[in-house]
């Protein structure tokens, strides 16, 4: 069993069923369930996921979604203050966005196997208590 994180994408891809992406998501979810792998990602993921529903009204996907998250299987971890200095470092040392430092603060704090991304700017970099950051396009799982 291994911890791995979704970075937002991911989910929005899933969930809104991205015609490009959906169905990777959707392999890659199985592919966890049989290995009976952890999903998890941050806090700050459910806000994000819930941006698109909430610009366009759809007030009852956005509660479902938010349901999705808090009541599922996937484990939510908090930003909370003791990740500004872990937060405040990956972003000087990497030069990621704000939000990706938010996210990879989170990753690492949750001691996460494997990272996932579509973003190609994080895709192999190191951060200490990540083992890997990988793309959609990986095979490990």
């Amino acid at each position: 069993m291994s911890r791995i994180y979704w970075d937002t994408m991911l989910f929005i891809y899933w969930l809104e069923n991205n015609p490009r992406y959906a169905g990777r998501v959707q392999q890659i979810r199985n592919n966890m369930k049989k290995r009976e792998d952890q999903l998890c990602t941050s806090a700050f993921t459910v806000g994000e996921t819930l941006v698109g529903f909430r610009k366009r009204q759809d007030l009852k996907t956005a509660s479902h979604v938010r349901s999705f998250f808090l009541e599922g299987p996937i484990e939510i971890i908090p930003y909370t203050g003791d990740l500004a200095d872990s937060y405040a470092e990956i972003r000087a040392r990497l030069k990621v966005s704000s939000a990706d430092a938010i996210h990879l603060a989170c990753a690492a704090k949750a001691g996460t196997d494997l990272f996932l991304t579509n973003d190609n700017d994080l895709i192999g970099q190191v951060v200490p208590g990540i083992q890997f950051i990988a793309g959609l396009d990986t095979n490990i799982i």
